[in-house]
């Protein structure tokens, strides 16, 4: 499951004139088409003592949670429970400031090679999203601890990011679902990202790759999460994101089709 919530998670737009917007190829609404996009994710997870284990849901990230059921501190001012609910079965919950951003259902299979996650993101506007991932066991003998990778995605509810100009030379990102916004110019600075469910610290830059394709690195408290890829294609009806997360060697792949 990891910070996909995160990843995933809208302020007023500075608009520089209606030529730009209307020949911008970024600019317009997309659709997420999971027929045409991979979501890949990767886990660890290590035992720490007596019911109590250390996840690596974040890369360099770990987070030391005693499976009690209780909300604990995690990362970047979130909460995390971990409740057994059976010998295979355990329910993960991550929230902010008292809010559910997940809620996943783990099952483990009977030789222990395979997890399933049942994975429900919770949107600003109240809405919900749900993933079914399957992992397979990459490392590690038996139980929930070990290395997993997933190996095949469900994705059964869809969202739309807008993109809009912004200021000079910059774009806006914009998923209204979420409430959250990344206004950023493409000149290498950080620019604060704007949304209820984001951690604080969370900044965006960018860089031009070319006419149809930039580059954006978001970090936390100055610390890597991802770098994305964000391409148009030719014909001006889809946009790609590949999303390159640390210690991930195969990047996410996101294709919007244009609304």
């Amino acid at each position: 499951m990891a910070l996909r919530s995160l990843r995933q998670l809208s302020v007023a737009f500075l608009f520089t004139g209606t030529l730009w917007a209307a020949t911008d190829p970024f600019a317009g609404t997309w659709k997420l088409n999971p027929a045409k996009s991979k979501l890949i994710d990767q886990m660890k997870v290590e035992a720490a003592g007596t019911n109590t284990y250390t996840f690596h849901l974040s890369a360099t990230n770990p987070e030391t949670i005693v499976a009690d059921g209780t909300d604990q501190p995690g990362i970047f001012g979130t909460t995390l429970a971990v409740t057994v609910l059976g010998h295979n079965q355990w329910r993960v919950v991550r929230k902010k400031d008292g809010r559910m951003l997940i809620s996943a259902i783990w099952d483990l299979s009977a030789d222990g090679n395979t997890l399933t996650d049942n994975f429900t993101g919770y949107r600003a506007d109240g809405t919900t999203t749900n993933l079914l991932y399957v992992y397979a066991r990459t490392a590690g003998t038996s139980g929930f601890a070990g290395t997993w990778e997933s190996i095949s995605e469900q994705v059964h509810s869809v969202y739309e990011i807008q993109v809009q100009p912004y200021d000079d030379n910059g774009l806006s990102f914009i998923t209204p679902a979420q409430k959250m916004t990344k206004s950023i110019k493409f000149d290498g600075n950080d620019y604060a990202a704007q949304g209820p469910n984001l951690p604080a610290g969370y900044v965006t830059s960018g860089r031009r790759l070319g006419d149809r394709a930039v580059e954006l690195t978001d970090k936390i408290d100055g610390k890597l999460l991802d770098t994305q890829q964000v391409e148009v294609s030719s014909d001006g009806k889809t946009l790609t994101i590949s999303t390159h997360i640390p210690g991930q060697a195969k990047p996410n792949i996101q294709v919007f089709d244009r609304s």
